[in-house]
This record gives C-alpha cells, sequence and structure tokens, in this order.
C-alpha cells in the first residue's frame, strides 16, 4: 500500500495565489505538484471551449485555458476549464483536475466534493470547502512526498495567509490479479 499526502488551504485572490505559488516553486516544489481550482467569473471557459462545438457539463474544455489565465497559475501543469454540473464554471491546475475531471462526469456528490473526499478530506470539510471556492475563493493543494515536504508546504501557506489549511492522504492499495 501507498500514500499521497496533500496539504490544501485557500486563499481570497489571484495575487495571493501567485504568491503562495511562486515561494512552493523557489523552495523546490513542481508545477507538477501545486494545484489550483477556482470559479471561472471572466469567461475564460468561453476561450477555452471550441466555438463550435458544445462541450457537455462536467467535461474538460481544452488546455488553452492557461493563455487566458497568465501568470504564475498559468505555470502549472494541466490547466483546464470545466463545468461542474450544479455549480458552474471552474479553472483547475495540475493534479487535481484529473481529479475533478472524473469526479465532475461522475457527479455523485458533486465534483469539488467528490474529489476533495477522494483526496482524503473528511465529508463535512469536503462540502464546506466546496462553499468557500464557489464563493470565491482559491483551493491551493501540494502534493508532496514525505513529512518534511508537508511540513515546508504548510508554513509556506501559512506565512501567505491562506486559511482553512488541512493535510489529507490518499492511501491506493495496489491491484491484484483476479484468479
Amino acid at each position: 500500500m501507498s500514500s499521497k499526502n496533500a496539504v490544501l488551504g485557500l486563499v481570497a485572490n489571484h495575487t495571493q495565489a501567485e504568491t503562495i505559488v511562486d515561494d512552493l516553486r523557489s523552495n523546490g516544489f513542481s508545477n507538477n505538484d501545486i494545484s489550483a481550482l477556482f470559479p471561472d467569473k471572466s469567461g475564460t471557459r468561453d476561450f477555452a471551449h471550441e466555438h463550435n462545438t458544445k462541450a457537455p457539463e462536467g467535461a474538460v474544455a481544452g488546455a488553452g485555458a492557461g493563455g487566458a489565465i497568465g501568470g504564475t497559475l498559468g505555470l502549472l501543469a494541466g490547466i483546464g476549464a470545466l463545468a461542474i454540473p450544479g455549480l458552474g464554471p471552474f479553472i483547475a491546475a495540475g493534479p487535481i483536475l484529473a481529479a475533478l475531471s472524473g469526479a465532475a462526469a461522475g457527479a455523485a456528490l458533486g465534483g469539488v466534493t467528490g474529489a476533495l473526499i477522494g483526496m482524503g478530506i473528511p465529508e463535512l470539510e469536503a462540502k464546506q470547502y466546496e462553499g468557500k471556492i464557489k464563493g470565491g475563493n482559491i483551493l491551493l493543494s501540494v502534493h508532496v512526498d514525505d513529512g518534511d515536504m508537508q511540513s515546508r508546504a504548510k508554513k509556506i501557506l501559512e506565512r501567505h495567509g491562506a486559511t482553512d489549511i488541512v493535510t489529507a492522504g490518499e492511501q491506493s492499495v495496489p491491484a491484484t490479479k483476479a484468479s
């Protein structure tokens, strides 16, 4: 059994998010380990969607959203726009995009809540996060390999005023061969 851990926190605006991402990167964290999720209030989804198609709700729309975001957040891996049923348009970057894509398509508990539960966040906290993100906060998540990285990530988030900071652990069990 292996485990992946993440440190998550909420920030109030893009400037604060970019400051934290810059600090994380300068302290050895990879763009591939940093995720951001925020409501798409600026119409970026129009840039990401092809105008000659109708992307179904819950589907991720093109990686072109990164160009519309710009700045440090635009450098994160896997930028995409997605529509989460019942919540509306969001921009996601980093490993959380894949989790949200699957959760949004299933929509069992709602895209954000389902993805956060899958990351090891208890359901009540996941629903609270979803409400705060829907209200305009930005969720930052940093995937960490060990306790030292976890501690460093948490201190960086705290230093720059992130709120609701939690550590999540996702347990994965290796697949077994069917007989």
